[in-house]
């Protein structure tokens, strides 16, 4: 099952760029050769000239070449020290971002990345400048661990460490474990129900301290029995986004507000036939689970309980092209002390099993209720491939479309009263670990653009 605090947090995003930004950019008329010409080999001297011709003007050409030729090496991806990525960003909900990502990628034989770090410097529109450290490091494809880290002028910051093994399922027990802070100045709050009004836009600010462990018992390597164990100190407070409401000013009674403690205990049952959890091309996945949440212990003073189910599957239609379809369902039998920020959302560009589900033309969490229905199809099809710092980069392009809706009553037919989302998205895959993704969807508030790390669901 995906961790919910590690899809949602935000520090790790501009890194996921650096594979599609390279991608796109060796795609683009008059970066290709930059991206495909190899390098001159350092030994290579151009021809001496002949004594007899005199051109003292050429003397110092050597040192100027030289000069000239370490500082250009920076611009060819293929004698790099490392990459330097343009970092352009833009989010419904966190503005614009421009900045600078220096990346440095570790390979191995098989071409497939390894380690990446990935610090940057940046700039945003309402929180100014800003830095991240971000190390990712994939030991196997049974190991993986990452470690991120945030700071800007106003407002955000974050520290972020997770640590995955046995994602294969190949031996009894598979492990994910996330330890988080995190201080978000964008969310965005509109009420509770399928049709709140766009003008009704507030903001606060969502300070978290987290620790998730998931463990999984593997029956065998497609079924699974996991319980999730979460522990979450949250406090909303006022919002400092300029001419957006404060979410405590245009809704002061919602249940939430102020500082909350949850722990959550779930169990699911998972059925996994992909033939890869990162990458998929076919097979299914499908959760079945339920949980309660309480303010301290397992069952004291009882926050929320939930169920649901979510399933998604792959189907290769055509050569290099994946038809991939996903659907989830989560119903709230006990809410009635759920702070808002727990209820079933819609909004934003990624699925988490048990929370947030993608709405590709609208910001992050835009509808809230107790009860929601999702699903989406995209067409995933393989364009074209680069070879960029000893690792092959796939570049491919998905149309898509996003149906959903959230509810109160649990007798309500899910499907009906659906919101719908039409979009296309671009991906940079540097398998077997990496996908970062530029999404733009249009829905009945326009359009909507989102950029992160890995596929939607």
């Amino acid at each position: 099952m995906s961790s919910p605090s590690w899809r949602a947090f935000r520090g790790r995003t501009a890194a996921a760029l650096a594979p599609l930004a390279l991608a796109l950019a060796a795609l683009i008329p008059g970066h290709q050769a930059i991206a495909q010409v190899p390098a001159v080999p350092p030994t290579a001297q151009p021809p001496t000239p002949p004594p007899a011709v005199k051109a003292p003007q050429t003397v110092p050409q050597p040192a100027t070449r030289n000069a000239a030729g370490g500082v250009l090496s920076w611009l060819n991806p293929s004698t790099a020290p490392f990459l330097p990525v343009p970092e352009i960003a833009v989010d419904p909900d966190s503005g614009s971002t421009v900045g600078i990502i220096p990346t440095w990628l570790k390979t191995d034989e098989s071409e497939h990345i390894r380690q990446m770090i990935a610090p940057d410097i940046i700039h945003n529109t309402y929180f100014g400048w800003g830095a991240h450290a971000r190390i990712y490091d994939y030991p196997s494809a049974d190991e993986q661990w990452a470690l991120t880290a945030e700071a800007k002028q106003r407002v955000e910051r974050g520290v972020n460490a997770q640590y995955q093994e046995g994602r294969l399922r190949d031996r009894r027990w598979s492990v994910n474990l996330s330890v988080i802070y995190d201080r978000d100045g964008t969310p965005r709050f509109y009420g509770i129900g399928n049709h709140t009004p766009a003008d009704h836009q507030t903001n606060f600010t969502n300070e978290q301290e987290l620790a998730q462990g998931e463990f999984g018992f593997n029956l065998t390597r497609a079924w699974q029995l996991q319980y999730t164990l979460l522990l979450r100190n949250v406090d909303v407070l006022p919002g400092t986004l300029p001419r957006i409401l404060s979410t405590d000013v245009l809704f002061p009674n919602v249940r939430g507000l102020h500082s909350t403690k949850e722990v959550l205990n779930r169990f699911a049952l998972i059925y996994d036939s992909r033939d890869d959890i990162v990458v998929p091309t076919r097979g299914v996945e499908w959760v079945v689970y339920g949980g309660l949440a309480s303010r301290n212990g397992l069952l004291n003073d009882s926050l929320f309980s939930e169920t649901g189910i979510d399933g998604r599957g792959f189907w290769t239609v055509a050569h290099n092209t994946i038809l991939a379809a996903h659907a989830a369902l989560r119903y709230m039998p006990q809410a009635d002390h759920a702070p808002f920020w727990a209820l079933s959302t819609l909004g934003g560009g990624q699925s988490v099993i048990g929370g947030g589900q993608p709405l590709r033309g609208y910001g992050a969490g835009r509808f809230y209720d107790r009860n929601a229905f999702s699903a989406t199809v995209e067409l995933r099809r393989k364009v074209g491939s680069v070879r960029i710092a000893s690792s092959r980069l796939d570049l491919e392009v998905a149309p898509f479309l996003d149906v959903g809706r959230v509810f109160s009553r649990l007798g309500a037919w899910p499907t009906s009263e659906l919101h719908k989302v039409f979009g296309v998205g671009f991906r940079g895959v540097a398998r077997p670990f990496v996908v970062g993704y530029v999404d733009i969807g249009y829905g009945n508030e326009g359009t909507a653009v989102f950029t992160g790390i890995g596929y939607p669901f």
